[in-house]
């Protein structure tokens, strides 16, 4: 059948094309700067200072509207963990790069041990692109445009599973369609019921 064929052999295109921007961005990309930071990125525990910050200002200067603030701030993340792992990840099960026997001796693992679990999608970029996006849709009127750089740092989280060898490029792109999305539904219903974070006075 022509049609299946054709379906296919753009799917094994896509594959090859994700493996080749893989092993691009895991290899060429390579240098002991990286090495040493990347590997944080992907770490919560890293992050969790920010994660009390954000958390503590909007809390102690917002009060009751920062508490329904930080609700819709952990519902975002259960929303793109929850929808990565069992919507996508026990759905698709794609093995993840670094445990990928026709990539074997191919993969710089930058970390300790492959992850278990699958690859695709990235629950990493779902959560934090879903944060970033929570984020910009509520400080948007605080920050304005340097609300976006919560976006940058959604992309070196990221970009980071890449580069330390346990995701695939698409994995990374579906993670941050899904946080996005995700991100803009729960700041569409906080707006909806607690209206924007204004200035702080």
């Amino acid at each position: 059948m022509p049609g299946y064929e054709l379906s296919v052999s753009f799917w094994q295109q896509l594959l090859d094309w994700d493996k080749g921007l893989f092993l691009f961005l895991n290899h060429r990309l390579a240098n002991p700067v990286f090495d040493a930071v990347l590997p944080y990125f992907r770490d919560s525990v890293f992050w969790a200072p920010f994660y009390l910050f954000m958390i503590s200002f909007v809390v102690l200067n917002y009060g009751i509207k920062g508490i329904w603030w930080t609700l819709a701030f952990l519902a975002t993340v259960a929303l793109c963990d929850l929808t990565g792992t069992y919507g996508f990840k026990e759905t698709v099960q794609r093995i993840r790069p670094c445990n990928e026997p026709s990539l074997a001796g191919q993969v710089r693992l930058v970390i300790r041990s492959c992850p278990g679990g699958y690859s695709f999608l990235s629950n990493h970029a779902a959560n934090h692109f879903g944060l970033a996006t929570f984020m910009v849709c509520s400080f948007r009127s605080i920050f304005k445009s340097w609300a976006f750089l919560f976006y940058l740092w959604a992309i070196l989280v990221a970009f980071a599973q890449v580069y330390v060898g346990v995701h695939y490029p698409t994995d990374l792109l579906a993670g941050a369609l899904l946080g996005v999305g995700a991100g803009f539904l729960t700041a569409s219903g906080y707006r909806h019921y607690f209206g924007t974070l204004g200035p702080v006075t």
